[in-house]
C-alpha cells in the first residue's frame, strides 16, 4: 500500500468512498449537474492549493482510503502550523484491516515533516468506532467542536 497525492483520476473513487457512510449519505440533497461541476472546482482548488493534500490510499491500483490535509499557518502555539485531518475514509471491507491506522500515522508523519506543532480533526458524535480510532492513536477529545450550515 502507498498514500499518495490524488489524481483528477482518483475523484471518482475519493466520492464513492466519502458516499459509501450512513452518515454521509444523511447529509446529501439531490444531486444535480451543478454538483459534478462543484466536485470538479473542488478537485482543482484543493490540488492548486500548496496548503492542501488530498491523500488516496493505493492498494495495486485501487483506491481503498483517502484523507485531506490542511495546513493551517498560526500565531497560536507561538506560529507553529497545524494540520488538520478531514473526511477519512477506508473501503468499507477493509475497516479494522490497518489502512486507517497506516494513513493517518502517514498523515501525521507529515505533519511531523512540514513542523507542524498540532494535528487536529473533528469527528461526528455518531461515529464511536472512529472517536475509539482516533484515541487509539492519540488523539484526545481535548475541545468541544461546533459547526453551522450556510
Amino acid at each position: 500500500m502507498i498514500f499518495r497525492s490524488a489524481t483528477r483520476a482518483d475523484v471518482p473513487a475519493i466520492l464513492a468512498l466519502l458516499d459509501d457512510d450512513e452518515i454521509s449519505r444523511s447529509r446529501q440533497q439531490v444531486v444535480s449537474e451543478g454538483d459534478d461541476a462543484a466536485c470538479w472546482a473542488a478537485f482543482e482548488a484543493i490540488d492548486a492549493d500548496p496548503r492542501n493534500e488530498l491523500i488516496v490510499a493505493d492498494d495495486a491500483g485501487a483506491v481503498v482510503g483517502t484523507c485531506q490535509l490542511t495546513f493551517i499557518p498560526s500565531l497560536s502555539r507561538r506560529g507553529a502550523e497545524r494540520m488538520t485531518i478531514e473526511a477519512v475514509r477506508v473501503r468499507t471491507d477493509l475497516r479494522g484491516h490497518g489502512v486507517g491506522r497506516a494513513m493517518m500515522l502517514w498523515a501525521l508523519d507529515r505533519a511531523r515533516e512540514r513542523g507542524c506543532g498540532l494535528a487536529q480533526l473533528t469527528t461526528d458524535k455518531r461515529r464511536t468506532d472512529a472517536h475509539r480510532f482516533y484515541a487509539g492513536l492519540g488523539f484526545t477529545a481535548s475541545h468541544e467542536g461546533m459547526k453551522l450550515a450556510l
